[in-house]
């Protein structure tokens, strides 16, 4: 029984991700947990509420009864840039308290805790892979740029509990690749402002941008767990 999880499946690479995943008819049972229900849900696809700001939310969707264990393969599609509070941070006089504290909830804490409450339903006897979506820009070795300070840093964390994560799951579950993978710059709300400049063949579709990454994990294998890869196969340095 192949069972798939993608959590923040009403973004534009989650929803696209769910598709994939039914299109590649590997999976008996996928499963689409996000905040609110997707609105073009396939017919075969169960929907799980899942807020990755609220903790107990997190924890509950655990234990829904929609959610067929063992899982074979989850991914943590979910993450936040900017929203009506105001975009990233370009310089230090940019920094605020509660900025920060809502970007960490959501691009790290919420995937740790995902992690937390999923990771022990993953299947022992059989391959498994857990990733959660990241970003180039949390790469410390490749920040030339600098700014966007929120953003950078807390994905640089999530990009650190990923590791710390695969260190533990390799004693549990050997069979288990745990991931953080980059998708590219991708045409969705998450880009929409930033995406000036960015070439054509740069700018992903959702669907392109989910067909790689999927096509990326299925050539993992367990001694590459804790690593970051971007959607065509390279390693990024954390």
């Amino acid at each position: 029984m192949a069972t798939a999880l993608i959590i923040g499946a009403n973004g534009g690479i989650g929803e696209a991700l769910v598709a994939a995943l039914v299109a590649s008819d590997r999976y008996d049972h996928v499963i689409a947990a996000a905040r609110s229900e997707p609105s073009s849900l396939p017919d075969n696809v169960e929907y799980c509420p899942i807020d990755i700001a609220d903790p107990a939310s997190i924890k509950s969707a655990a234990t829904a009864t929609v959610i067929d264990a063992p899982l074979t393969r989850v991914i943590v599609a979910t993450g936040i840039l900017h929203d009506e509070a105001g975009g990233p941070e370009r310089s230090l006089r940019d920094l605020d308290a509660d900025r920060l504290a809502h970007l960490f909830a959501i691009n790290t804490i919420g995937p740790a805790l995902a992690l937390k409450h999923f990771a022990p339903l993953l299947a022992k006897d059989q391959p498994s892979t857990i990733a959660c979506i990241s970003a180039r820009v949390g790469s410390i070795a490749d920040n030339r740029l600098g700014g966007w300070y929120g953003y950078r840093a807390s994905k640089a964390a999530l990009n650190q509990i990923v590791r710390t994560a695969a260190i533990e799951l390799a004693r549990s579950r050997p069979q288990t690749v745990c991931v953080a993978l980059h998708p590219g710059t991708v045409d969705t709300g998450l880009s929409k402002p930033f995406q000036r400049g960015v070439p054509a063949e740069k700018l992903f579709t959702p669907a392109y941008s989910a067909e790689r990454l999927l096509a990326v994990l299925d050539t993992l294998t367990p001694v590459q767990s804790g690593r970051i890869f971007a959607w065509d196969g390279a390693e990024i340095a954390p």
